[in-house]
């Protein structure tokens, strides 16, 4: 047997197979394709033999294409350095591998450029449905996917596409992280998100808030955005009297705020506690660890999949939203203890 470079194999045909194996071409199609039960089974044997003497790798993407299938699942990411984008991808990837497909992803780079050119490229490749996770400013373009495909939203709602919506339930989050911190004895809360920049996950955990604060007489509570002035603000907020501690809406807002507290020279969290949205695999190791609110993003990504292969099914049901709860995984920087020392000051 010769044996065959990836150079000289990518140049097999499915012609030179024929020859090989003596058979018509037509056969080789049949060999590789749906009907090989048609062939008889010493054709078969010598088409095999063929193909692995020349070794030759059908295209799998023209195939697909001739047949209207091409079994590729495209994803557009905002950022795909967000642990959460990472994670719920991670969720997409293993379900479209289980069920046959692959995967295509293209990160926008929070750049409404680069998610015009993704959209075009997804389009071009014939994906059969489109999984979105952004802010969805070229409405046009993924109105007219849509015409053309199933699509399912991921964590950010855009309004205009009537599409299934897979996500967090960020009110009960919101309400379950202002809760164990009112419980733990906490007084003055601080929310610290990324800029919402009109994404709706942000705006919801924003005013899910604002009205558990004012629900609540017995805490106080203000928002703050990532910006150049986070330290300057924690500062101020450091300095207020009373147990106090700050409620991380993300990860990337966790990352920011302990860089913060370290600058500042807190101990941490003997200073201020701290919970965080989103549970990251660093956050034990800071301090005692970081309380967190694990989302279920391996089940959030699963079942963005299974709503679109549902759709690619023929389900013509109304369009649905799924919203899945965190989990609440408590950690020293909410310890109770803490909060005693401080209010045992205060009575003094």
């Amino acid at each position: 047997m010769t044996p065959f470079s990836a150079a000289q194999r990518s140049r097999v045909t499915m012609l030179d197979v024929a020859e090989r194996a003596g058979v018509s071409k037509a056969s080789v199609s049949r060999f590789i394709g749906d009907d090989r039960a048609l062939l008889s089974d010493a054709i078969a044997l010598r088409i095999e033999q063929a193909i692995d003497e020349l070794g030759y790798r059908p295209n799998q993407m023209a195939r697909g294409l001739k047949r209207g299938r091409t079994r590729l699942i495209g994803m557009l990411v905002a950022d795909i350095r967000n642990p959460y984008s990472i994670a719920v991808m991670h969720g997409v990837e293993t379900a479209c591998r289980q069920h046959g497909y692959s995967l295509v992803v293209c990160n926008t780079d929070r750049d409404d450029e680069q998610e015009r050119q993704h959209l075009a490229a997804l389009r071009s490749y014939n994906i059969e449905g489109l999984i979105v996770n952004t802010l969805g400013h070229h409405l046009d373009q993924l109105l007219e996917l849509q015409r053309e495909m199933p699509l399912v939203l991921v964590d950010r709602k855009v309004e205009p596409l009537h599409s299934d919506m897979v996500g967090l339930d960020n009110p009960a989050a919101v309400r379950m992280a202002v809760e164990h911190l009112e419980q733990q004895g906490y007084r003055d809360v601080l929310l610290v998100s990324e800029a919402t920049d009109g994404t709706s996950s942000r705006l919801e955990r924003l005013e899910s808030f604002k009205a558990e604060i004012a629900r609540r007489p017995g805490l106080t509570g203000a928002v703050v955005e990532l910006d150049g002035e986070l330290q300057g603000r924690l500062q101020t907020f450091l300095a207020r009297p009373g147990p106090k501690a700050l409620f991380c809406a993300n990860g990337v807002a966790a990352l920011a705020c302990t860089h913060t507290l370290k600058a500042l020279g807190c101990t941490l969290f003997d200073d201020v506690g701290l919970i965080a949205l989103d549970d990251l695999d660093w956050y034990p190791l800071v301090g005692n660890g970081i309380t967190a609110l694990a989302q279920p993003t391996q089940a959030i990504g699963a079942s963005a999949f299974d709503c679109l292969l549902k759709r690619l099914r023929g389900d013509t049901a109304p369009t649905r939203t799924l919203d899945f709860l965190p989990e609440l995984i408590i950690r020293g920087s909410t310890a109770l203890s803490l909060c005693r020392s401080e209010l045992a000051r205060e009575s003094r």
